[in-house]
């Protein structure tokens, strides 16, 4: 049968040491033991450790310079390093923390630390999978609903970008900015649900078509589904509020002023910005001046006035972004 617990890389060049630290931690994972800073870089290449426990009084090599190797090494660099040592000097630890050491345990150990920081560094690495996880599937999804619109993929590119710009402006922190930058794509996810007789009509809709075509942001809310990460719970908001408008005429809700979640009038203003600087089958490009006389007469209306003031502020910015990504 296939064992499932964590593998734990235990480096010490003292036998007794490496005993101690199997009887606290064997019962709960999976243990491999080196003795040495060589033995320590071949086994955590192979094995592929989920954690590293690592000595730093050790002849031939030091735990730090076995810390310092594997960060070099695509294969393990990602591998959480905590050291164990007799060594409590403030120096010393900094210097682990340079290197890459994720946190210190010092000798004598005691089980309950010894067990309580390995769970730790554990549960956020498995954190850090689930939320990289997450982002592939928000990505893809971005990708599945350009394949049903008549935009390209730079479209969904630049308009992120010119939300995190915006959102950085407005005073997010980069942490809040970037998770902007990610969700912005699902924006019009909820175009995988209409019909493809009205997505891909060429010419203007019928008021009955229109009204289908008004369905996507809470088609979007349910392919999006029930999850409580940040991650989707953010991408969802920005599918059902970015059609919402400052004066309360948008759609689905008819939402008002800072009624609208600010990432929804954010991601408003990045998406028509980008749709009318950029060639459509239906349209040629505005230039940017009568793009940015647009944005000032909808200013109040369809957007806050606040942000379009920081989309002048901050045009610089944006139009570096738009020449970086451009349209194949």
């Amino acid at each position: 049968m296939h064992d499932e617990r964590a593998l734990i890389l235990v480096v010490d060049d003292e036998p007794a040491n490496l005993r101690v630290i199997k009887q606290i931690l064997h019962q709960d994972y999976r243990l491999v033991f080196a003795k040495n800073g060589d033995e320590a870089l071949r086994l955590a290449t192979e094995k592929q450790p989920n954690l590293i426990l690592l000595d730093i009084m050790m002849p031939d090599m030091t735990g730090f310079e076995v810390c310092q190797q594997l960060k070099t090494l695509e294969i393990a660099k990602r591998i959480p390093v905590i050291f164990v040592t007799a060594l409590n000097h403030e120096t010393d630890e900094a210097q682990g923390f340079e290197i890459g050491a994720v946190d210190y345990i010092t000798k004598p150990v005691s089980p309950a630390v010894v067990r309580a920081r390995v769970a730790t560094h554990l549960s956020l690495v498995d954190a850090e999978e689930l939320k990289a996880t997450r982002l592939q599937i928000i990505q893809r999804l971005g990708r599945a609903s350009e394949f049903k619109d008549n935009e390209t993929g730079m479209h969904v590119v630049r308009m992120s970008h010119y939300a995190k710009i915006i959102a950085l402006a407005y005073g997010f922190s980069k942490a809040r900015a970037d998770m902007l930058l990610h969700t912005a794509p699902m924006h019009d996810v909820g175009k995988i649900g209409i019909p493809d007789h009205i997505m891909l009509k060429p010419g203007k809709l019928t008021e009955e078509e229109f009204k289908v075509m008004k369905t996507h942001p809470e088609i979007g809310v349910e392919i999006l589904g029930e999850d409580d990460s940040e991650l989707i719970s953010l991408a969802k908001v920005v599918a059902l509020t970015h059609h919402e408008k400052w004066d309360g005429t948008g759609y689905p809700k008819g939402l008002k002023g800072e009624k609208i979640p600010i990432e929804g009038r954010i991601v408003a203003l990045a998406d028509v910005f980008d749709a009318l600087t950029s060639k459509r089958p239906y349209k040629e490009a505005w230039s940017i001046e009568d793009t940015m006389r647009f944005m000032k007469e909808q200013s109040g209306k369809h957007f806050e006035p606040k942000l379009v003031e920081l989309l002048e502020q901050e045009l610089d910015k944006i139009l570096s972004i738009k020449n970086a990504y451009q349209d194949e």
